[in-house]
């Protein structure tokens, strides 16, 4: 991290690096680890800034900012989300985050998070479901099998021992992908023709599809007494992946409601319909799953202090390794008051030079 006197240079995390530090942690180390992180956060939900990421819709796609603090810490994410990118060789997500310090407005961190999102996502999807999922849980069916599929079933098989996955994608050629990525990290992996085949058996369905549209990807009949639903594919305005009758049926758990009935599941409900908060969960002031028969539903839409517990996590993860570099992002002259006075000094400087 930075040394005395290099006040202007920011640790910066790129791709390359981001993957090098992963590996050199260990995929299921940073995600248990990366977990943590997001529980602690929202256990003090209470102290952070909070509102829903401003987001710019487009008929191709949204792009978003998602900001908050604790007091402390500043972080915000950008993001994306273009489900046509893939035709053309681009990633459907992409994005970067930045970690400041409140008391000076300093950057403290930038990095990539486009793989770090992904990461977030599934760790948040497993400490969602370590409160509600059924005890003794096994077996998940992957229904939607792109870029965070492997991510997910990595993160509850650390975090909750699922070893048994069911996969089904409407791309075949997806499916057969995420099983090969997956050989060797001790999953029995079946492919299944249908959705309908994926979930029977399942404890637990998470649905991670990309396309920007209403969607029915889990009908009401599918889903039986006890399942835990992971719904992370539905996260923008008119984009939904369950049947409504599956929400009626369902005790349903979200991030930040006003973000999630613009953005979630529940946007197909009236504005009063109950949902409970998942922090009010973790932190012990409401219950979980309460039976066996219950259906439980996590409403995923990502929220900023995930983001925010991640950066803080990448940021405490790289003391001690070399997997930054640093930037000379921050005009810090001798004389803060002379700014210009820096231009001359360095027209001076190149003049010297030639």
């Amino acid at each position: 991290m930075p040394a005395p006197g290099t006040l202007n240079l920011v640790p910066f995390v790129s791709v390359e690096n981001m993957m090098n530090l992963v590996l050199a942690t260990g995929v299921e180390t940073f995600l248990t680890e990366l977990a943590a992180y997001i529980e602690e956060d929202f256990r003090r939900w209470e102290a952070f800034d909070k509102t829903a990421r401003v987001a710019s819709h487009s008929t191709d796609g949204v792009i978003e900012l998602m900001p908050t603090s604790d007091g402390r810490l500043y972080g915000f994410k950008y993001v994306n989300g273009h489900p046509k990118n893939t035709r053309t060789g681009r990633q459907t997500v992409t994005a970067f985050g930045v970690l400041s310090d409140v008391e000076s407005g300093y950057p403290l961190l930038l990095t990539e998070m486009t793989i770090l999102t992904a990461l977030r996502t599934a760790a948040t999807s497993a400490v969602a479901a370590r409160y509600l999922a059924p005890q003794g849980a096994r077996t998940m069916a992957l229904i939607g099998n792109g870029a965070q599929s492997e991510f997910q079933a990595m993160a509850f098989k650390a975090i909750l021992g699922i070893d048994r996955l069911r996969l089904f994608d409407i791309e075949p050629t997806a499916s057969e992908r995420c099983r090969r990525n997956l050989e060797g990290f001790g999953f029995d992996i079946e492919i299944c023709r249908s959705g309908e085949q994926a979930v029977e058996g399942a404890d637990i369905v998470t649905t991670a599809t990309a396309d920007k549209q209403s969607a029915t990807i889990l009908s009401d009949n599918m889903i039986g007494a006890g399942i835990h639903i992971n719904a992370v594919g539905g996260d923008c305005p008119g984009k939904t992946e369950l049947h409504r009758d599956i929400l009626l049926r369902s005790d349903i758990f979200v991030e930040f409601p006003p973000q999630t009935r613009i953005e979630g599941e529940i946007q197909q409900l009236p504005a009063d319909h109950p949902v409970t908060e998942l922090w009010q969960v973790i932190a012990g002031l409401k219950p979980g799953r309460r039976a066996a028969q219950q259906i439980t539903l996590f409403d995923s839409v990502g929220f900023a202090t995930e983001d925010f517990s991640a950066l803080r996590y990448v940021r405490d993860r790289l003391t001690g390794t070399d997997h930054f570099d640093m930037l000379d992002l921050l005009a810090d002259p001798d004389e803060p008051r002379d700014l210009f006075g820096m231009l001359l000094r360095r027209k001076a400087l190149n003049a010297s030079a030639q």
